[in-house]
């Protein structure tokens, strides 16, 4: 196998991240490889038990060999694993949904969510990946991001003409004065967030901590009322990291 295939096998199983279960060709729009090709990865995919077709719908969803590579990872220092019983903590206290996000190239993931158990409540889907451009988690993990990355991210081609640059370094040298970041329907309209960073032993930022709920709930003022707990629950995080 070259490893031109081995990248594009791979590009298929990182389809399934947001989508559980997916057919033929819309793995093949999704990854810009032909059908046939997709087609043929699939079989060998699928003889490695690494994904499985539903002989009914015709369409893949992640095998037991994905499971079984997962469950031998090492989660003693994973931050979403180490993290969630604070994150429930903090979810108990402020009634409103929690997530972790860290920065993959100019891109951040969820990696971990508490709902809220509110009726009326942010949804977080683990896995999402957001532009680093809009919301509070996003300017948190550039404003204390290395001034290499931060300019790597503000010289991204992709850069939404909606937002200016300039004012958005603004907000960043704001942002490390008070501590903390604040949005309002930035990013997804009817939701606001308020976001903080998790600094380990050595001062470094590993992830953004944020906390978020309907505009008409979540207001400015009661995110800046929370944000002493928010950041509290933030240092604790830290702490518990190795290194």
């Amino acid at each position: 196998m070259t490893v031109r295939a081995a990248e594009r096998a791979l590009d298929i199983l990182l389809c399934f991240v947001d989508q559980p279960e997916l057919g033929l060709t819309e793995i093949a729009h999704r990854t810009s490889i032909n059908k046939s090709t997709v087609f043929r990865l699939l079989a060998t995919l699928e003889s490695k038990g690494f994904v499985v077709r539903n002989p009914d719908t015709e369409k893949y969803k992640l095998g037991f060999r994905v499971w079984e590579l997962a469950a031998n990872m090492d989660h003693s220092d994973d931050p979403a694993v180490l993290f969630l019983p604070e994150m429930e903590r903090l979810r108990d206290q402020v009634d409103e949904t929690v997530s972790l996000y860290i920065r993959d190239g100019l891109e951040r993931i969820r990696v971990q969510a508490v709902e809220s158990r509110q009726t009326i409540r942010r949804v977080a889907p683990i896995g999402a990946r957001m532009p680093l451009s809009v919301g509070a988690s996003s300017k948190v993990l550039v404003a204390y991001a290395d001034p290499i990355v931060q300019k790597e991210v503000l010289a991204d081609p992709h850069w939404p003409p909606t937002v200016d640059r300039e004012r958005y370094q603004k907000q960043l040298e704001e942002i490390r004065k008070t501590g903390y970041a604040i949005s309002v329907e930035e990013r997804e309209a009817g939701t606001s967030a308020i976001a903080v960073p998790i600094f380990n032993r050595e001062g470094r930022i590993v992830a953004a901590l944020a906390v978020s709920g309907p505009v008409g709930r979540w207001t400015p003022d009661r995110m800046t009322q929370f944000a002493p707990l928010i950041t509290a629950a933030a240092e604790r995080m830290g702490k518990m990291l190795r290194k």
